[in-house]
């Protein structure tokens, strides 16, 4: 074998050197641990990459840990779902570490930043290993280290209210995990399978000798992942969690950590579960309306908060819906719009907390009606905010608009228009959240009579490059619409 062909688990365990070396690189040379990350994240994203361009040309590539196969053996699987996924996941990473290298000094304690690095380390690893595996198990302790790691960048700003929310956070993960679990035990006793393509298999006749127990199984991983990817009314810990972290982390988790459990879910029911499973319960018109659910009163609570980085956590809510929808249309089209919002959202939601963590940084402020005039002091922010704004409600021009409209065309053409109402009335409901901030900000600039300190070169470039991705994301998306949709005709 080449080197190449090893690019699927080593993508994987350069996050986990990384995770184990940040600390003592940072106690012995503190200067290179920053770096060492950077490094780190930036062969992850050229991996991801290379991966993409070798299953264009050889296909979909299985790679067996050890040279054991399944049943016995760890798989890994690249197809062009996986790479896409693979992509978001690294290259977002990547931009919002890129961003907090300035900000973790702002809002963290120095002798900590080392840890964050590690746990940063592990919290993205976790996530590749979750987007490449192909087994239950592996699925699961991966899922395990992304959940330790996301309640510990938010616990590691040590205030009480961080310390509150990461422990709601771990205590309803773990009750999403034991479903899981419960869900893995019910299928394992039904086929004494855990590798995906084995239980496609073997489900089939198991369906017929235990539909009770299939059924319970896909009710408990909608509860589990709905839970961890904050699918309505299992949000609950969402709000504190992503309010009260570091700014970075913030966007981290909004902007990645609850898609990539939305992506397990869809791998789940159309790579694992019978389509004929599928049809037979309805599994996924239990997750529509769900994600419908949680895209009006996501929004709703987004208009009744007053501190910005909560608005913006409420606001994830209801985008997450949109993301649901997708899966729970089961129709191609939708499910375009769907994996399109994973990109976007990530994009417009990691750069909106990192707004957020400018306008604190350089401010202090945090409240929303303090914000009035904030668009003298920090113009290019709140540009930056404007056009998140602008793609958060789907405005011409923004991503927004391209992930809505394919959602839009998945609901017609399965003949339900109810959907496409709900998606115009959630729209509407995010414009007027986020439009008052935008006016106020620049259209009340006498207001704003606070002091402001210079905001680090690194957080502006930032913000710049997101504002970047926003627009093109909305005007050439073409090329990601077709990759997406020549990795989903294997599913629809």
């Amino acid at each position: 074998m080449t080197f190449s062909d090893h690019l699927p688990a080593l993508v994987v365990v350069i996050f986990l050197i990384s995770a184990f070396s940040a600390p003592l690189v940072f106690r012995w040379a503190r200067n290179l641990s920053a770096p060492l990350l950077l490094t780190t994240l930036i062969l992850a994203f050229a991996m991801a990459i290379y991966l993409l361009s070798m299953v264009n040309t050889r296909g979909t590539i299985l790679y067996h840990m050890g040279g054991w196969p399944p049943p016995w053996g760890i798989e890994l699987q690249v197809d062009r779902l996986r790479s896409y996924m693979l992509l978001v996941v690294t290259g977002v990473s990547l931009w919002i570490f890129f961003y907090g290298l300035k900000d973790l000094q702002h809002e963290l304690k120095p002798e900590v930043i080392g840890w964050y690095y590690s746990l940063y380390a592990l919290l993205v690893g976790s996530m590749v290993g979750i987007t490449l595996t192909n087994d239950l198990f592996n699925l699961f302790v991966m899922m395990e280290i992304c959940a330790i790691s996301a309640c510990a960048i938010i616990s590691i700003k040590e205030d009480r209210e961080c310390l509150e929310a990461s422990f709601k956070y771990l205590i309803l993960s773990a009750m999403g995990t034991g479903c899981f679990l419960l869900g893995v035990a019910m299928l394992y006793m039904a086929t004494g399978y855990l590798n995906y393509g084995l239980l496609q298999e073997a489900l089939s006749e198991a369906f017929l000798l235990y539909p009770r127990n299939i059924f319970t199984a896909g009710a408990l991983f909608i509860v589990a992942f709905g839970t961890k990817a904050a699918l309505f009314p299992m949000h609950v810990w969402l709000p504190d969690a992503h309010a009260s972290a570091p700014s970075p982390s913030s966007a981290m988790l909004s902007g990645v950590v609850i898609k990539i459990y939305a992506f397990a879910l869809f791998l789940m029911f159309f790579r694992v579960f019978p389509r004929e499973l599928l049809e037979a319960v309805p599994l996924s018109e239990i997750i529509l309306w769900l994600a419908s659910l949680g895209v009006m009163f996501g929004s709703i609570y987004a208009m009744l908060q007053t501190d910005l980085k909560k608005m913006l956590a409420f606001s994830s809510i209801g985008q997450i819906g949109y993301i649901f929808m997708g899966i729970g249309f089961n129709h191609g089209l939708a499910a375009v719009g769907g994996f399109y919002h994973i990109l976007v959202h990530a994009m417009t939601k990691a750069m909106l907390f990192m707004v957020a963590g400018v306008i604190i940084y350089s401010t202090g402020v945090r409240q929303i009606k303090d914000l009035a005039g904030i668009g003298r002091v920090l113009p290019l922010t709140m540009v930056a905010f404007t056009i998140g704004s602008a793609s958060m409600i789907g405005i011409p021009g923004t991503g927004g608009l391209i992930s809505k409209w394919y959602l839009a065309l998945g609901a017609l053409e399965i003949g339900r228009p109810l959907f496409v109402i709900v998606i115009l009335a959630s729209s509407l409901l995010n414009a007027i959240y986020y439009m008052p901030i935008v006016i106020n900000a620049f259209m009340h600039q006498e207001d704003f009579k606070l002091k402001s300190k210079p905001v680090p070169r690194f957080m502006l470039i930032s913000l710049v490059f997101g504002m970047t991705g926003v627009i093109l994301s909305g005007i050439f998306s073409k090329p990601v619409i077709l990759l997406l949709e020549q990795a989903l005709i294997q599913f629809f």
